[in-house]
């Protein structure tokens, strides 16, 4: 069901099938709204100030488990209007484009979904809907030495213009008639799987993604792929599965956090990326639960000097959010130390030092919903010390061999650790990496994005790995409505 909620009905016409337009009172008193589920909410009211009908509507909605837009934290952020200028500057370049040849210092602009009034603002009007999701803004930009966002707020419907309700009535319709609106078969669900074509490196390959896609269809979702210029669509869909490498200060994070927003099952969920992704909030957590991992200092551009004498060389120097390998540093003498430490304290004011274990192989364990799906061997690349050498001559020699095994033959005491340590985290997907040494198993890290490649995690389950995964997704989704 889909409801459009204005505070006189009668006066809006809507060209839309399969929706009804409500009043504020009516959703907010009407025992159909209030039991009903699988509701998506559009919230056009007057005024969402504090405490109105409208921040009621979103209020409820998100307490009736209803996906609406917009949502109470978006509401929120208005009230906040320094952080959502900070936010814009993420585009800076794409405002001093746009208005490159306007000839005033000052410029208002309405947006509704992203559309404009002028084509050659349309792009940076999508841009200012995924900043802030409500279905009308008025932004004013300002110029001194470079133009600025000054302000941006939502329109009332009472400040419309003939020409603008016009505009206003078809981005309503458009954002409701998206294609993945209508469903060809009769499956339940939406899956968006966010991908990011251009990295080099993803966490899936092709045909991984494609195994994913298969796998969701079999198990009765309507699924789609979407980018990071897709944020305005989360409200579409009933789950989402990130596929790209995530980061707290990246627009996977916000993708996470904006989904769960919305009621979406999301793998991987907020705090997941939060935890796993800086590597001394895990040194903390594993250490306070007595995980075994590899003897490890915290350190500062203050204490760093008597580094050295507490590990001994060589030690491995990580940033505290790398990924894949990158931002880590095998420390061999003092000199090293000193270098390496001064380009890496520019990017973080924390790294951490760890004890270099050398072994031939990491141990890779992937984990989802509290079982293990993979067992792998990475090998180390060819004359490096990690499975990845990135300054490899040759392609073909960056990446060292993997072994896959059968999730029974792997050591017991190896899956009681991946398991123990993921309990710390959650209940999403996750590759616990450790090394074995005389048969003791150490955690190196924990990934919320593990690899999943057609060919190598996939080995031994081949579809059934990604049908499992898929699985629950969907046992997720029927728990919540």
């Amino acid at each position: 069901m889909k409801l459009i909620i204005v505070d006189k009905p009668s006066q809006w016409n809507f060209s839309l099938p399969d929706v009804e337009v409500v009043s504020p009172s009516a959703y907010i008193t009407s025992p159909i709204y209030q039991s009903a589920r699988n509701i998506k909410v559009l919230n056009l009211c007057k005024s969402y100030q504090y405490q109105s009908e409208g921040y009621y509507v979103s209020l409820l909605a998100e307490a009736r488990g209803h996906k609406v837009l917009p949502g109470v934290s978006t509401i929120q952020d208005f009230r906040f209007p320094s952080i959502l200028r900070y936010d814009s500057q993420d585009f800076d370049n794409l405002i001093q484009s746009a208005f490159k040849n306007e000839k005033q210092d000052k410029v208002e602009l309405n947006v509704y979904f992203g559309a404009t009034r002028s084509e050659a603002y349309n792009k940076l009007g999508r841009h200012l809907f995924q900043l802030v999701q409500a279905p009308s803004l008025r932004a004013t930009f300002s110029k001194k030495t470079k133009w600025l966002l000054q302000s941006i707020r939502p329109i009332s419907l009472n400040e419309l213009t003939p020409d603008d309700k016009l505009l206003l009535v078809k981005a309503v319709e458009q954002y409701f008639l998206r294609k993945r609106d209508y469903r060809s078969d009769k499956k339940k669900y939406d899956l968006a799987i966010l991908i990011n074509p251009e990295d080099n490196n993803p966490p899936s390959n092709d045909r991984a993604l494609k195994r994913f896609y298969k796998a969701a269809l079999e198990t009765g979702f309507n699924v789609e792929f979407i980018t990071k210029n897709d944020f305005d669509q989360i409200i579409q869909y009933d789950a989402l599965f990130i596929r790209e490498t995530t980061n707290v200060n990246h627009h996977s994070f916000r993708f996470a956090k904006k989904a769960e927003s919305l009621g979406l099952v999301v793998i991987d969920d907020p705090v997941s990326i939060l935890k796993c992704t800086n590597k001394v909030y895990l040194h903390e957590l594993l250490t306070a639960n007595k995980i075994s991992t590899p003897k490890a200092h915290v350190i500062t551009e203050d204490n760093c000097e008597s580094l050295p004498a507490k590990m001994g060389f060589p030690f491995i120097l990580k940033q505290p959010d790398g990924a894949f390998s990158k931002g880590v540093h095998k420390i061999n003498d003092l000199e090293q130390f000193k270098k390496i430490r001064e380009s890496m304290f520019e990017k973080s004011d924390l790294l951490i030092a760890q004890e270099f274990l050398p072994t031939p192989f990491d141990w890779r364990v992937g984990v989802i919903d509290g079982q293990v799906i993979y067992v792998c061997k990475y090998f180390m690349a060819s004359e490096h010390w990690q499975i990845v050498n990135w300054n490899a001559k040759k392609e073909d020699s960056r990446e060292g061999n993997f072994e896959a095994l059968a999730v029974d033959q792997a050591p017991s005491g190896l899956l009681k650790t991946a398991l123990k340590a993921t309990s710390l985290i959650g209940r999403g997907l996750y590759g616990v990496d450790m090394k074995e040494v005389d048969g003791k198993f150490y955690v190196i890290e924990i990934n919320d994005n593990p690899n999943i490649d057609a060919g190598v995690e996939d080995k031994m389950l081949k579809e059934k790995l990604y049908t499992t995964i898929m699985e629950v997704f969907l046992n997720r989704i029927k728990a919540e409505k």
